[in-house]
Order: structure tokens, then sequence, then C-alpha cells
């Protein structure tokens, strides 16, 4: 499958396009800096990386709408303090000028993060990102938890990368995003990679708490299957979360080393149904996010 089948890929399963919620867009400078960061293969990166849609937001709008993604999320996550309030100020704008774009924001652990998020969430937010591993900083740190609190309550779904993939921190992994979530139970959160590579550890968490959910990004390609390949024994439990809307297609665009088809093109390998196809790439988000 390339690109140009995405739509046909669809269409045979009868919907009416596909929904992404782990989709990136910045401010330009700031997305360049993140291409280059890849580019060099940095410490959190540690491996070649080339990234595939080095292209204008105009022309990756345009490839998203082409490829028939309905509905995406533009998730930005800051590296240091005093970055959130401004990202939040230009996705949100993003979003009101793109039709189809989830309205998303982010936070980071610091002083105000609770008053950021608030901010956001009353200008219409309705998906978050936080990024542990660039972040730097744990899901239970102090100035984070009236944020988990305020988004539990609200019921606005956050992307979270907490696994180690692809290089991890001490910040990253199962067991202090086991912790965030015994805190606060309530929270809708989407772990970002299906929690590569602690699949089992995550798909323990996603069947004990009700709304925690998880997205698909980058797992299931030849990319990911070289050195971070999904345990074939455990596919059932996939499966079955699946159909519980617990699975999310997520696809990292533009910021993959391969084609937006490859994450599909490995979904569909699984065989694990059209039902379940129909549920992750379409049902599960639009009833998610409505």
């Amino acid at each position: 499958m390339d690109d140009a089948d995405v739509p046909e890929f669809w269409r045979s399963l009868g919907l009416p396009g596909i929904a992404d919620v782990h989709v990136h867009f910045l401010p330009e400078r700031l997305l360049r800096r993140i291409w280059a960061y890849f580019d060099a293969a940095g410490p959190l990166v540690g491996i070649e990386w080339p990234i595939r849609y080095r292209w204008s937001d105009e022309d990756r709008v345009a490839h998203l709408r082409r490829l028939g993604v309905r509905m995406f999320t533009a998730l930005a996550y800051p590296h240091r303090p005093g970055m959130a309030a401004d990202l939040n100020d230009w996705t949100l704008d993003f979003a009101r000028r793109t039709p189809g774009c989830l309205p998303s924001a982010t936070c980071y652990a610091e002083p105000g993060a609770v008053d950021d998020v608030r901010r956001a969430v009353e200008a219409g937010a309705r998906v978050f990102k936080v990024h542990l591993q660039v972040g730097g900083f744990p899901a239970t740190a102090p100035e984070l938890d009236g944020v988990w609190g305020l988004l539990a309550e609200a019921g606005v779904p956050v992307v979270v990368h907490a696994g180690h993939a692809p290089v991890g921190t001490p910040h990253t992994g199962p067991e202090p995003f086991a912790e965030l979530m015994a805190r606060h139970p309530r929270l809708p959160a989407i772990v970002a990679h299906l929690g590569a590579p602690d699949y089992l550890p995550f798909l323990d968490l996603a069947e004990r708490y009700e709304r925690l959910m998880l997205d698909t990004t980058m797992v299931f390609t030849s990319f990911f299957d070289r050195t971070l390949p999904f345990p074939a024994g455990q596919l059932g439990r996939l499966r079955d979360l699946g159909l519980a809307g617990k699975i999310l297609l997520g696809s990292d665009f533009p910021n993959i080393p391969y084609p937006y088809a490859d994450q599909l093109a490995g979904l569909a390998r699984l065989d694990l149904g059209d039902d379940w196809l129909r549920a992750v790439c379409w049902h599960n988000a639009t009833q998610l996010f409505g």
C-alpha cells in the first residue's frame, strides 16, 4: 500500500474517512528545530530517522485531505518552561482556521501549569499532549497534579508519551504512569505508541482503567517491527481493547521516516477483522471526540 491507496482502504471498510489522534503541527521555527534534532539522531532519538513529510503546513494539510484524514490533532509539546502558553495560542489558532483539526493544547510541569491548561480548555481545547520523555519530568510532578484533575473533571483526553521508545528516561515507562493512574483513575489518557516497548504492562493498565486508551502510532510498521515488535501472543487482547473503544489510530505524521500508508498497511496485516479496523481507524476516535 502507498499513500495513493489510502482512500480505497477506508472506502472498502465503508468508512467516511480516517480519524488520526497523533498528528503534529507546530510553529515553523520549533518544527524545524525538531526536524534538525531527528536529522542528527539526537540523544532522545538514537537512530537514523529521516523525516518523510518535510513540507509546509499547507501542503501537509492538503495531503491529509487527499488521504481522507477527516479528523486529526495538532499536537505540540514544550521542551522547557515558559513555552506552553504560546504554543497553545498557536495550536488553537491553527485549529480555528483548519477544518477537521481538533483544537489541541499542551502543558509543562511548571508553576502555573494548571492555569495554562484551564485557559486552553476555556478557549476550546479538546485534546492535550504531554511528552514526558522530551519534557524531562515525571507524570506525578506536583505541578501537574491539578492539571490531571482538571482534565479528568472536564473529560478532555490527553495524549501522553509515557513509554520508553525510542529512548527511555527516568520518567518514562509503565511504573511511573501506573502511579499517575492510581492517583487519577478517571483521567481520559491516550498512551502514545501503545506504550512501546512495554506493551504488556500498558495493555494491563488499559484493561484496568475505564478511561485509559492507547494509540497505534508507529507500531506495526516495518520501521518499528525491526526493533520494537508487538508480541504476537497479545493480539487477542489488542483486538478486544480495540472493539471496546480503547485503541485509536495514531501516525506521528509528519515526523515519520516512511509513507503514511505504512501505518494502515501494518494494521491491516494483523488480520483482526474489518470491525476492528473500522473501530480503530474511525469509530473509536469519533465516539471519543464527537
